[in-house]
C-alpha cells in the first residue's frame, strides 16, 4: 500500500510538511503518548494535515470522539474512518483533549477556544517541532527553507571509503551564515553519530570523508545513511552533493550524487545484470517508522507480475537486496521497475563485477504524466525539442552504451533516435529505435555509430523521432554505460531530457535553477577529487533550435574558502562538445594553492550539460553528471 501522504508535486514542488512530520530530529513521542492517554479526543483538522500524520505516526491508540473541519465543504468528508463534523459542533464535546492538527498552530487554537470544554487541554503539531536552532525561519515552520534536507549513501568499510563533496551554494542567494547539520545513520537505523559543520563564505567548499568522520567518532566498519540539514538557507532547498566511493588499494571506484530528497511511488531504470555481474539494491529507509514486509517489489519493465522484498526495514535502516534473488532470470540490457510505496528517497544500486564494484541509481517514476502529441505539433517551433545529452568519451579508451529507459508509468511506446556527433558538432550517425515498446530493453553500442576513423570523443543524444510516433511527454530517460576497452572498469550514470539554448518555452522548459524558464546560462559545480585522482569533465553544448555559434565558457578554479585561484576560458561549438583533465587544464602550482576546493563552469551565453569523473590507477574511473546551482 502505498503510503496516503504527498511527499512532491511538479506544480507545488516538495512537501514540506512530510518532511516536518518525518524528520529524524522531530520527536512525536511526547505527542503520541499525550493522544494515547487522553479519554477522549476532538480532532481538529483544518489545514487537511491529519491524513498525512496519521499515514507516517500510529494513531491507533487515540481514542477519536469526533474530527472536525474549518471548510462547511468538508462536512461529511471522512477523516480517520469518521464523517467529518463542522468545527461549531466542537462546543457539544465532551472531549477532554483537543488535537489541532497543524503546526503554528497558536491561532487556529485561539479561534477555537471558546468552542473548547473548560477542562480539555489543546495540543498541536508544535509539539514536534523541531528546536529552534535547527530552524531557518522563525516565522513559518513549514517554510521549505526550515527543511533543507537530503540523504546520501555513506560507507566506510573494507577498503571503501565515501567522500560527499558540495559548495556553500546558499549564500549566493543572501544566506547569512548558513550551517550543515548531520546525522550518521548505521545499517540498523541507529544513530551512530551527529555534529554540525559551517559552510563557510559564498563558494566555499564542503567535504564529508567517512574515513575523518570514523575516526573522529571512534566507530566501527559501517554502511549506513548520511542526514543532511543546512540551517540558514537561502534560494535552495535541496542539498546538492557529489558522492565517490572509493577503494584505497583495490580496484573499484564510482561516483553518483545528491538523492530525490522526497520518497516516490516508483523507480525505473535499474538495469539487470550481465551473466559476469551481480547487482543489489540498497533499500534505505527515510522514514522514522518501518517500512513493511512486502513494501517494496521488483519487477521486469513491462511485466505486472512483481515480487516483493520479505523483510521489514526498520527506521532509517539500510537493506541489501539481491536482485537475482527476487528476479533471477533478469539479464542486461533487461531493467528493473521498483515500487517503493513512497517509503524511500531514490535508491542506490551496486553492480559486482568480478573485484569491481560500482554505484549508480534509479531514477523516480513519474505517475502524472500522459503522452500527447502537442510536442510532435511543436517541432516546427521546438527544433529538436527535448533532448538528452551524453559523453562519447574518449573513443581509444573507452566503449559507451545507451539504454533507453522509460520513466513514466503511461509510457507504453517510446519513439526516439539517438544522435551521434563529434566534438565539433558534426553528426556522425544516426540510430532510430523506431517505437520502443516498455517491455523492449534495446542497448546500443555507440562504436557503431562512429565511423571509421573513429573520432577523439563526441555526444551523443536521445531525442523523438517524430517520423515513428508523435507519442511524448518530455520524459525521456536513459543509461548510459562505459567501459574501459582494457580495463573493463565500468561506470554508469542516468538522466532526463531537457529543452535547451532557445527563447521559446514550453511549460516549464528551458528549465531555470532560479526565476521563470527560459534558463540561458550555466552554473554547474565540478568537484576535485584527491591529489591521487585526476578529475575528468565532459561538457555539451545542446541546442534544440541554432544557438551562439560558440561558448564563452569559463573553468573557475576556486580554492576551498571559495576565492578564486585561476580561472580558464574555453569556447565549445555549438552541438559539439569538449572532454578535459583538470590536471591538463590547471598548472600543478595552480591546482596546489586551490587544494580542498572546486571549480565553477560559468557561462552567460548559453546552456551546458556536464559530467564529471575521476581516473585512477589500473584502469579505474567513475563518471556521473553534474550538478548546477
Amino acid at each position: 500500500m502505498t503510503l496516503k501522504i504527498e511527499t512532491f508535486s511538479s506544480l507545488k514542488g516538495g512537501n514540506s510538511f512530510f518532511k516536518a512530520i518525518t524528520h529524524p530530529a522531530a520527536d512525536s513521542a511526547v505527542l503520541l503518548r499525550r493522544l494515547a492517554g487522553a479519554r477522549r479526543v476532538a480532532v481538529y483538522d483544518p489545514l487537511g494535515f491529519l491524513a498525512g500524520f496519521a499515514a507516517c505516526h500510529d494513531l491507533s491508540g487515540m481514542a477519536i470522539e469526533n474530527v472536525y473541519v474549518q471548510s462547511v465543504s468538508e462536512i461529511g468528508a471522512e477523516r480517520l474512518g469518521r464523517k467529518a463534523r463542522l468545527v461549531t459542533d466542537l462546543a457539544a464535546s465532551q472531549a477532554d483533549l483537543v488535537f489541532v492538527a497543524a503546526f503554528d498552530a497558536e491561532r487556529l487554537a485561539a479561534a477555537i477556544r471558546h468552542l473548547v470544554p473548560d477542562s480539555a487541554e489543546i495540543v498541536s503539531l508544535d509539539a514536534m517541532r523541531l528546536d529552534d536552532p535547527l530552524l531557518t525561519s522563525k516565522r513559518s515552520y513549514l517554510d521549505p527553507l526550515n527543511f533543507a534536507t537530503n540523504f546520501a549513501f555513506f560507507r566506510d568499510a573494507g577498503r571503501q571509503h565515501t567522500r560527499l563533496v558540495t559548495a556553500n551554494y546558499w549564500t549566493g542567494y543572501g544566506a547569512a551564515a548558513p550551517i550543515l547539520s548531520l546525522t550518521l545513520f548505521a545499517g540498523d537505523g541507529s544513530v551512530l553519530a551527529r555534529w554540525q559543520e559551517p559552510l563557510g563564505g559564498e563558494g566555499a567548499s564542503v567535504v564529508i570523508d567517512s574515513r575523518e568522520v570514523r575516526s573522529r567518532f571512534g566507530l566501527g566498519e559501517f554502511t549506513g545513511q548520511l542526514f543532511l540539514h543546512v540551517i540558514g538557507a537561502a534560494g535552495h532547498d535541496v542539498v546538492k552533493y557529489a558522492l565517490d566511493t572509493i577503494e584505497a588499494e583495490g580496484p573499484s571506484l564510482s561516483c553518483t550524487h545528491d538523492a530525490n530528497a522526497w520518497p516516490a511511488d516508483f523507480y525505473a531504470g535499474l538495469p539487470a545484470p550481465r551473466d559476469d555481474e551481480s547487482v543489489t539494491l540498497w533499500v534505505q529507509n527515510s522514514l522514522p517508522f518501518p517500512i513493511p514486509a512486502g513494501e517494496i517489489r521488483l519487477n521486469l519493465m513491462g511485466d505486472s507480475q512483481s515480487v516483493a522484498f520479505a523483510e521489514p526495514v526498520p527506521p532509517f535502516a539500510s537493506r541489501p537486496v539481491d536482485v537475482a534473488a527476487l528476479l533471477p532470470d533478469a539479464r542486461w540490457p533487461q531493467q528493473i521497475e521498483i515500487t517503493a510505496g513512497r517509503y524511500i528517497v531514490r535508491p542506490r544500486y551496486e553492480v559486482t563485477r568480478g573485484e569491481r564494484r560500482r554505484i549508480a541509481h534509479p531514477n523516480v517514476e513519474r505517475i502524472d504524466l500522459k503522452p500527447t502529441g502537442e510536442l510532435a505539433e511543436l517541432a516546427p517551433i521546438l527544433g529538436k525539442g527535448f533532448i538528452l545529452p551524453a559523453p562519447i568519451l574518449p573513443t581509444e579508451r573507452w566503449r559507451s552504451l545507451a539504454l533507453p529507459t522509460p520513466m513514466a508509468t503511461t509510457q507504453m511506446i517510446l519513439p526516439i533516435q539517438a544522435i551521434a556527433y563529434d566534438e565539433s558538432g558534426r553528426e556522425l550517425g544516426r540510430h532510430r529505435f523506431g517505437r520502443l515498446a516498455r517491455a523492449e530493453s534495446v542497448a546500443l553500442d555507440l562504436d557503431t555509430l562512429l565511423g571509421v576513423p573513429r573520432p577523439a570523443f563526441g555526444h551523443v543524444e536521445l531525442t523523438y523521432d517524430w517520423l515513428s510516433g508523435s507519442e511524448a511527454d518530455g520524459w525521456l530517460h536513459a543509461l548510459f554505460r562505459y567501459e574501459d576497452r582494457t580495463s573493463g572498469h565500468a561506470a554508469e550514470t542516468s538522466f532526463g531530457s531537457h529543452i535547451f539554448n532557445t527563447v521559446a518555452t514550453w511549460r516549464d522548459e528551458p528549465q531555470s535553477y532560479s526565476g521563470r524558464p527560459p534558463g540561458l546560462s550555466t552554473r554547474l559545480f565540478l568537484r576535485i577529487g584527491e591529489p591521487d585522482h585526476d578529475t575528468i569533465c565532459h561538457l555539451i553544448y545542446p541546442a534544440s533550435t541554432p544557438w551562439h555559434a560558440r561558448s564563452t565558457t569559463h573553468l573557475l578554479l576556486v580554492g576551498r574558502n571559495g576565492s578564486e585561484v585561476a580561472r580558464r576560458t574555453v569556447e565549445i561549438p555549438c552541438g559539439g562538445s569538449l572532454f578535459w583533465r583538470v590536471g591538463e587544464m590547471f598548472a600543478a602550482t595552480e591546482r596546489r594553492a586551490a587544494e580542498g576546493g572546486s571549480i565553477v563552469v560559468r557561462d552567460q551565453t548559453c546552456r551546458l550539460f556536464g559530467y564529471h569523473g575521476l581516473e585512477g590507477s589500473g584502469g579505474r574511473f567513475s563518471l556521473d553528471h553534474m550538478f548546477g546551482f
